[in-house]
C-alpha cells in the first residue's frame, strides 16, 4: 500500500497529450520525430522549471511530476492511485502546447476526483488562449494567462492561503460564484532576469520526493541529456503558423515586442548547468533578435565562462559570417540549427512575411560555418507550408540532395510534417482563407476531440489549398523514404539504422491501406482493431531515425561530484527549511 506524502504548496502535473493513450488505438504518424519527445509529448515546458525556483526563492514546497513520462515507462503505472496519495495544496497543470488538450483536462478532472477542495490551475499559451473556455469546465478553477505567470502565481496562492480577494491579483481569470471573471492581463515585465533556472533545486527535488523519473525532460533525456536556456519570450518574426509570432504576442500574451534576458543571466545559467551535466545546451531563440550588441556581449561572457558542454545555436534568419567567427573564438564546443521551411523563396514568402535570405545567402552561411569549428549543422523543412504543393515537397529533397553532395557529413537535412496542429493564436489560424488553409477545428473541444481520432490524417487541424491532409500524408512519406535514401549514400546515416527507418515507413504505409480498407469494409471499430500493439511502431522514428537528434554521448553523462554535494547540503540542512 502507498503511504501518503508529506504536503506540498503547488504540485505542478504534466499530461500526456491523449490521457488514456495506452488503451486507445491510434496512429500518431510521425509528428514528433524532429523533437526531443514522443507521440505522447511528455517534455514539460520550461515555465515548470521557471516556476519551481521562483515559488521555492519565496519558501514555498513545490514539487513536479511529469506524469506523461510515468505513464509511458510503466503501463501498469495507475495515476489516479499516485495521485491520490499526494497531498497538494493547489495543482497546477501545463496546457501550454495545445496537443495536450486532452490528457490535460483529464488530469484536471481526476485531481478534482481525488483531491475535491484542492484548487486546479491551468497555465501556458493555450490556456491563454482559450481561457474563456477552459475555465467554463468544472474540473478548472483559475487560469493564469500569458508566458510570465511566476509573480501573479506566488500572488494567488498566498490569497487562497489567507482567503483574501482575487480582483487585483494579475492575469488571472477565475470564478466568482460559478461566473467566470477575468481580471485584466497587467503582469508583462519587461525583463526576464527577475526569475532564474535552478538546475540545483531540481537535484534537491529529487532526492526529496525520492522520485527521479518525475522531473525527467522526456523519454530518454538520461542518455540525451540536452537542456534548454530561454534567452528571450516573444519573437520580431512573422511566420503564418506560429503561436508565438509577433503579430500573435501583441494579441495573446500583449508584448509589442521581444523580452530578453540579460547576457549574464542566460550564462550564468549555463554555467550552473554545466556543473552538473556534460550534455549540450541548447539556447532557445536567435541571439541576434536581441540586437548584435547584446549577442556580441552574450558571447563574451561565454567566452569568460570557458564552458566544456557543446553549447546549440538557433538562427531565424542567415546570420552575418562575422558574428557566427565571434561564436567560434567565445565556445569551445558549438553547433547550428536553422530552418529555411523549405527551398522555394515563394513558398518560405509565404510562411515568413518576407524572403529573410536567398537559398544562395544560406549556402554561403552554410559552408562557412563548416570551415570553422563547428561540430554539427542541422536544416530543417517543413510540410503543410502555404502555398507548398506536393511537388514542391519532393524538390525541397532534392534541394537537400544539393546540400548533402556540396557539404561534409556534419550537415544534415530533416523533413517533418507541421504537425499535429497550427498554433491557435497565429495568423493561419485566425485567418486561414487568407493564407490558403482549412481548418477542422476552432475550439478547444473539438482538438479534444480531434486528439483522439485513429490516425495522425484525421487528428490534423488543417489541410491546404495546395494539399488535403491526404496529400500532406502521402508526401510526408514519399520525402522520408527519399531522404533517408539519400543519408544513406551520402554518409549521414548509418547503413543499419537508415534501412531500419525504411522498414518503418513501408510498415507505416501498408498499415495505412489496411486501415482504409477495413473502415470501408467494417467501419472504424475493425479499423482500430488492427493496430493493437503496434502503436509504437509505426509512430517513432518514421521520418528520420530520433537518434540523428543526439549529440555525442559522453562515458558519464553528469557530474556526480557535484550532484553528491548538492546532496550533502540538502541533507545537511534542517528539515523545517528545506523548500
Amino acid at each position: 500500500m502507498w503511504n501518503k506524502q508529506s504536503p506540498v504548496d503547488l504540485l505542478l502535473l504534466h499530461a500526456p497529450s491523449v490521457y488514456d493513450f495506452r488503451h486507445r488505438s491510434i496512429l500518431y504518424g510521425p509528428v514528433s520525430d524532429v523533437i526531443p519527445s514522443s507521440t505522447v509529448f511528455e517534455m514539460y515546458p520550461l515555465g515548470f522549471l521557471t516556476i519551481s525556483s521562483y515559488l521555492q526563492a519565496k519558501g514555498l514546497k513545490v514539487r513536479i511530476v511529469n506524469l506523461a513520462l510515468k505513464m509511458m515507462n510503466n503501463r501498469r503505472f495507475d495515476a489516479t492511485r499516485f495521485l491520490s496519495r499526494l497531498q497538494p495544496k493547489a495543482v497546477g497543470i501545463s496546457l501550454h502546447w495545445l496537443p495536450h488538450a486532452h490528457g490535460a483536462l483529464e488530469v484536471a478532472r481526476i485531481v478534482k476526483q481525488v483531491h475535491p477542495g484542492v484548487p486546479v490551475i491551468m497555465g501556458g499559451l493555450s490556456s491563454t488562449y482559450y481561457h474563456n473556455e477552459l475555465i467554463n469546465y468544472p474540473q478548472v478553477d483559475f487560469v493564469l494567462r500569458g508566458d510570465s505567470t511566476e509573480p501573479p502565481l506566488y500572488r494567488l496562492l498566498m490569497a487562497l492561503r489567507g482567503g483574501e480577494s482575487l480582483e487585483s491579483i494579475p492575469n488571472l481569470t477565475w470564478k466568482s460564484r460559478g461566473e467566470p471573471r477575468v481580471n485584466p492581463m497587467s503582469f508583462v515585465p519587461d525583463s526576464l532576469d527577475y526569475v532564474d533556472l535552478r538546475p540545483d533545486l531540481m537535484v534537491q527535488m529529487v532526492i526529496r520526493h525520492r522520485d527521479l523519473e518525475s522531473v525527467l525532460p522526456f523519454n530518454g533525456w538520461w542518455e540525451n541529456p540536452i537542456t534548454a536556456v530561454f534567452t528571450a519570450k516573444g519573437c520580431a518574426s512573422e511566420c503564418v503558423t506560429c503561436g508565438s509570432s509577433q503579430t500573435t504576442c501583441k494579441s495573446l500574451t500583449k508584448r509589442q515586442h521581444p523580452v530578453f534576458r540579460s547576457p549574464a543571466s542566460v550564462v550564468e545559467n549555463m554555467r550552473a548547468i554545466g556543473r552538473l551535466s556534460r550534455g549540450p545546451i541548447l539556447l532557445v531563440g536567435d541571439l541576434l533578435q536581441t540586437g548584435r550588441k547584446n549577442a556580441e556581449a552574450l558571447l563574451d561572457c561565454l567566452k569568460q565562462a570557458d564552458l566544456p558542454n557543446e553549447v546549440v545555436f538557433e538562427f531565424f534568419t542567415v546570420p552575418p559570417m562575422e558574428f557566427v567567427h565571434r561564436i567560434d573564438a567565445s565556445v569551445r564546443h558549438w553547433s547550428v540549427e536553422i530552418s529555411p521551411d523549405s527551398h522555394d523563396h515563394a513558398i518560405r514568402r509565404a510562411q515568413d512575411g518576407e524572403p529573410l535570405y536567398s537559398n544562395e545567402e544560406m549556402e554561403n552561411f552554410l559552408r562557412g560555418t563548416l570551415r570553422l569549428n563547428c561540430t554539427r549543422l542541422d536544416v530543417f523543412f517543413m510540410i503543410g507550408l502555404p502555398r507548398q504543393t506536393y511537388a514542391s515537397v519532393l524538390q525541397t529533397i532534392d534541394y537537400c540532395e544539393h546540400l548533402l553532395k556540396t557539404t561534409d557529413q556534419r550537415l544534415s537535412c530533416f523533413i517533418s510534417p507541421m504537425g499535429p496542429f497550427i498554433d491557435p493564436g497565429s495568423r493561419g489560424f485566425e485567418d486561414p482563407e487568407r493564407f490558403g488553409y482549412r481548418l477542422f477545428a476552432r475550439s478547444l473541444e473539438e482538438h479534444r476531440q480531434l486528439l483522439i481520432q485513429p490516425t495522425w490524417e484525421s487528428i490534423l487541424n488543417y489541410e491546404t489549398r495546395w494539399m488535403t491532409r491526404r496529400e500532406l500524408v502521402d508526401a510526408t512519406y514519399d520525402a522520408a523514404e527519399k531522404l533517408n535514401d539519400m543519408k544513406m549514400r551520402y554518409g549521414r546515416l548509418s547503413k543499419r539504422r537508415g534501412r531500419a527507418v525504411a522498414r518503418r515507413v513501408q510498415a507505416a504505409r501498408a498499415l495505412r491501406e489496411r486501415l482504409d480498407a477495413a473502415s470501408a469494409d467494417a467501419g472504424n471499430a475493425q479499423a482500430l482493431a488492427l493496430l493493437k500493439g503496434d502503436i509504437s511502431r509505426f509512430s517513432i522514428s518514421t521520418v528520420c531515425d530520433k537518434r540523428e537528434l543526439f549529440w555525442a554521448r559522453h562515458i558519464i553523462n553528469f557530474h556526480l561530484d557535484e550532484i553528491a554535494k548538492i546532496s550533502a547540503r540538502y541533507f545537511g540542512l534542517g528539515a523545517s527549511s528545506r523548500g
